[in-house]
Parts: structure tokens; sequence; C-alpha cells
């Protein structure tokens, strides 16, 4: 069997911010029939027309996605300045409510709309997804049941969405609440090869409860339309820096399963409704809280196990894939905290949910050059 190509692919989804109300402004239909050819393969309109999604293509390292998210983020910022608006990458809006914001009018949202009713309108949240390549379908099987358990501790790296309709949720990622709601999503399953999972999409297919395999929203899924497993837990990050560093834990997630198999070892693979368990602390807490170790059976500070997962389940693969700077940037977030934990420090010392809107669109610019908020 031949190794992966662990590429990376990385989609954000970003608010189009009104700068003046900073409330989110239903743009993207100008966005996408403006005269932006450059942008046209890799932006994309989502669900609500205040929405949109850029995706870098095909990369080989983090250090050259984190290229093309640049490229990416200055040039839709320069588009949306061309209507005075701005661009800001959080997982929820802190206040704009999804009562009143429209569907964007193509065939495949307003399907979603008339399947998923209200459900569908209240999906206004943001998320980072990041594709990794992996040609062999029985690898990829093997990579995502291992790669689960480590999802509750990279969200905990990305949690930006503290607050929903004007409310301080006391979560650290309420996006994850919201998109709960949707039906197959969360934490899969383990399978046992890529035939079991074939036969669970071709029931449902068959059953007409879904078209093809594009509509499991699962937290770790293979992608149905390129030879990829896609990890969809994170909320969209922030900082460009951030998204990076995910991208490149995940890449590195899959290149350590890929040299255990290789050396015929693995990595205990636990149920679901264990890593389920992890995933709310990592919602409910963040970094703040504690993970479960499923094999100690004990709970250790949520920080402590996430150092743990860089330093000793990936941390003999950084060098080989050369993206042991993009990794240890986490422990910048360990230090300082996450996108949610700057929003609500920045709420706790002005009371103003405007005031945080206006930090989000900043930090969405970091590292983007010629573009100020």
């Amino acid at each position: 069997m031949n190794p992966p190509s662990l590429t990376i692919g990385i989609e954000e989804e970003y608010q189009i911010i009104d700068p003046a109300t900073r409330e989110l402004r239903s743009y993207i239909t100008e966005i996408l029939e403006g005269d932006h050819l450059i942008l046209r393969e890799q932006v994309k309109p989502e669900l609500h027309q205040s929405i949109v999604e850029v995706g870098t293509s095909v990369c080989r390292t983090p250090a050259e996605a984190r290229a093309q998210l640049v490229r990416l983020r200055s040039e839709i910022m320069r588009v949306a300045a061309r209507s005075g608006l701005k661009i800001a990458s959080a997982g929820t809006h802190p206040f704009s409510s999804w009562l009143t914001q429209p569907i964007t009018p193509l065939e495949r949202y307003l399907g979603v709309k008339k399947d998923m009713q209200l459900l569908a309108q209240q999906l206004l949240i943001f998320g980072t997804h990041v594709h990794i390549g992996i040609e062999d379908r029985e690898f990829l099987i093997d990579a995502m049941n291992v790669a689960r358990y480590m999802l509750p501790h990279v969200l905990c790296l990305s949690t930006s969405s503290p607050f929903w309709m004007g409310r301080d949720t006391g979560l650290k990622s309420y996006r994850s609440i919201v998109f709960r709601n949707f039906p197959r999503t969360g934490i899969p399953r383990m399978f046992q090869s890529w035939a079991d999972l074939t036969y669970l999409v071709d029931t449902l297919v068959e059953t007409n409860s879904i078209p093809d395999g594009t509509k499991l929203w699962w937290d770790v899924r293979p992608n149905w339309k390129y030879p990829t497993l896609e990890f969809r837990i994170c909320d969209v990050c922030t900082r460009i820096d951030e998204a990076v560093c995910v991208a490149a834990i995940f890449q590195a997630i899959v290149a350590k399963c890929w040299k255990l198999r290789r050396d015929n070892m693995t990595f205990r693979v636990y149920p679901a409704d264990l890593i389920e368990e992890n995933k709310w602390r990592a919602v409910r807490y963040g970094l703040d809280g504690n993970l479960i170790d499923f094999g100690k059976q004990q709970e250790l500070p949520a920080r402590d196990l996430i150092r743990e997962l860089i330093e000793w389940f990936i941390g003999d693969v950084l060098d080989e894939l050369g993206s042991r700077q993009e990794v240890e940037y986490a422990y910048r977030i360990l230090a300082e905290g996450t996108s949610a934990d700057r929003q609500l420090a920045t709420y706790q010392r002005t009371g103003d949910l405007n005031a945080v809107v206006d930090q989000v669109i900043q930090e969405t610019c970091e590292g983007v050059p010629a573009v100020t908020a």
C-alpha cells in the first residue's frame, strides 16, 4: 500500500459585516457577480447570503496553505471593501439574528431549506474544514477511526463562538450546538472498512434519506468528491496562523496514523459516545476545562492533553513534514487563549458587543498585507 499524499486543503466561512452597524450584511450575490475572476474557482456562496466561503487549492505543506489563505483573505476583503463592507472570521456573529438573514437563492440551498425547514434558517454559523489527502480508502477509514479521539483536543484550540443573538452563551463553541441540530452530525461511529461505510450510504440513498455521501455532516468524514479525509469539527479560526496550526495538526495526525499502520501498530479506537463526552467539554469550557484521558480513565487539564498530543503522539512526524513551526503555534494559543477567550475578555472589559465585532474584524486582517480594519 502506497503512503498517503497528505495534501492539505482549507475551507473557511467568513462573515460579511456592515462596519457602521456591525451587523451581518447579505452580499454574497454581489461578490459572485463581480469582476473578480481571479477568485471565481475559490469563492463559493453558502446557505445564508451573509456568508462567503473560500477554499485553497490542493497544497503540499501548511506553509503553502498559509500563503493561499493570505491571498484569499486579502482578495475577499478587497472585493467587500468596494461596497464599504468588512470581513470577519468567527464561528458565530455576536448579535446578528438568524431570523433576519435571507437564504442564498440557489437550488442547492433552497433544497436544504426545504428539507431542514427552520433548522436551515438557524444555521448562521461559520466553520473551518480541513482536507487531508488519503488515496487508499481502507487506510482512510483507519485514519478516521483513530483521529476521532483527537477531535475535541483540536476543537479546544479553535473555539470562536461564545456569543449567540446578543447573549454570552457560557460556551466556547456555540456553533457546535447549533450544528448538532442537523441530522448525521457529531462524532461518527467506528467503521470496520470502506465497505461498511458504503453500506450505510447506499442504504440511506436507496431509502431516499440522502442523495449521496455529501450529506454525511460528521465532524470528520471521507469527502465524497475528493480522495481526502475532511475534518469539520473546528469553528472558523479568527487568525490565519490559528487556521494553519489546526490544519498542520490534522495533517500530522494522519501522518502518524500512517506511520503506525506501516509499522503494524495502531492507536486504540474508542466508542463515539466517549469521544462525544470530550467534545461536550471542549464546547463548554474550551482550553479552560478538563478532557478525559480514556486510557487512564481520568480527567486532566485540556492544555496538558493538547501538549501531550503534540509532543507524544505527533511530535516525531513534524520534522519529516516540515510543519513543526505551524503546529507549535498551538503553544501560543495555549498561553494566550483562543478567539472565544479574546472575545469574552473584550466584552468583559467593555460591555459592548460592537467592540467584540471590531476586534474580530481586526484579528481577521492580521498577517494580511495592505488590509487594515
